[in-house]
């Protein structure tokens, strides 16, 4: 008799079968219940994410402006130094009075260097905002990270109940076998 070997060992629990037990049918259709909430969770959690980190990156790069300020004191370092380096900046706020803050200059700027600094709707300091290209790369990565997490979710809880109906099949198997067990021993020995 040949082993059983590809798809069709995958579909065993569903084939007519004397010796296939209910809880081989309930395990088959759990299974699949399984895997097709974790698909459904998987892309629709992915999906939602990627939709939402693009939705408020597009809604960073409408609202945060740049603003053109001047450093407040010298910048530390000397020109020479290829790195930047963390000044005080002070730029000028539509509310009135001017707003201060750290950015990253050139080293040895002078004071009173425009600086370009980005600000909010509020007048405060924010990073730059990512480009679309960013902005697409961030959220898809976001996605599938999420995607993946939300998968997981029904794959263990399947995992979970397959291990306990493994469990009560052999408690099972072991009740039968100690009422089937005892009829052999005068064929035996």
């Amino acid at each position: 008799m040949a082993a059983l070997r590809g798809p069709r060992a995958l579909l065993w629990r569903w084939w007519p079968n004397p010796l296939r037990r209910r809880s081989d049918r309930i395990e088959a259709w759990t299974m699949l219940a399984v895997a097709l909430s974790a698909l459904l969770a998987g892309t629709l959690g992915g999906l939602w994410a990627t939709r939402s980190v693009e939705l408020n990156l597009a809604r960073e790069r409408d609202e945060w402006r740049p603003v053109i300020g001047v450093l407040a004191e010298r910048a530390p370092g000397t020109a020479s130094g290829s790195e930047q380096v963390w000044a005080e900046v002070r730029w000028p706020a539509a509310d009135g009075p001017a707003h201060r803050g750290q950015t990253r200059v050139d080293p040895g700027s002078a004071a009173g260097t425009p600086v370009t600094v980005w600000t909010d709707l509020q007048g405060r300091m924010v990073t730059r905002p990512a480009t679309e290209a960013q902005a697409s790369l961030r959220a898809g990565l976001i996605g599938v990270l999420v995607g993946t997490t939300a998968a997981l979710v029904p794959l263990a809880g399947g995992r979970l109940l397959s291990e306990r109906l493994q469990r009560r099949r052999l408690d099972q198997w072991d009740t039968e076998w100690e009422r089937v067990g005892p009829q052999w021993r005068w064929k035996t020995g």
